[in-house]
Formats: structure tokens, C-alpha cells, sequence
């Protein structure tokens, strides 16, 4: 059995994982406060999604603002230039509710099947 799944297909299918909740995730992270791309990528880390990073989260982030989930804004920084800011919008805010909804009943019913049929 442990010849059917090649080497380091763990990290491939922990990326392939990522990649379906990564919007679900920075959602979250913005629905907290307004954030810039870096500071999403800290939180995310610090949260143990280490596999992001600022190339994976700007064309999400921009297709979020193309679907009008999150507004971006510029803010001057005393660091060097200004820097794009998000914050949520409303429908961002009902998306994301519905999305945590969908994502405890998905996880739930995973969960189940991963042990067996029991709760």
C-alpha cells in the first residue's frame, strides 16, 4: 500500500487543500481588520498556513476585488511606498458566512468519513 502514493505527494495535496479554502481564509484574516498583502501572508503563517505566499494571494486578491468581496485602497507608508490595503465589503462578509457554513458541514462529514461512519 505505501507504494501507491508517490514521495512527497503530501505536500502536493496539502498545497491542492490550500488552494480550495485559500479564499475562505484570507476572507477571514480581512473580515478582521483591513491588511495589506504581506501582513495576510504573516497572519496566515502565524496561524500555520505556511504555504502561502504573497505571489499565491495577489491575483486572489484581485479576483475577491473583481467580484466585489473586498475594496482595496492605498495607504501612504513612512516605510516607503504606499502600500494596497483590503477591507471587506458586505457581500464579502455574506459570502464569508456562507462559505463557513458550507466549510463546518464539509468538514464535518469528512471528519465522519475519516473515522469510520462515527461522529
Amino acid at each position: 500500500m505505501r507504494y501507491m502514493v508517490p514521495k512527497g505527494a503530501g505536500q502536493g495535496q496539502r498545497t491542492q487543500l490550500l488552494h480550495g479554502v485559500l479564499a475562505m481564509c484570507l476572507l477571514s484574516v480581512i473580515e478582521e481588520e483591513a491588511s495589506y498583502g504581506y501582513e495576510m501572508v504573516s497572519k496566515l503563517r502565524d496561524r500555520g498556513i505556511d504555504l502561502a505566499s504573497e505571489g499565491s494571494i495577489y491575483p486572489l486578491l484581485s479576483r475577491l476585488q473583481k467580484q466585489g468581496m473586498i475594496e482595496g485602497y492605498l495607504v501612504q507608508s513612512s516605510e516607503g511606498p504606499a502600500r494596497k490595503y483590503y477591507r471587506m465589503s458586505e457581500d464579502g462578509r455574506e459570502t464569508l458566512d456562507r462559505w463557513r457554513t458550507e466549510w463546518r458541514e464539509f468538514a464535518s462529514s469528512v471528519h465522519e468519513v475519516l473515522n469510520g461512519g462515527r461522529r
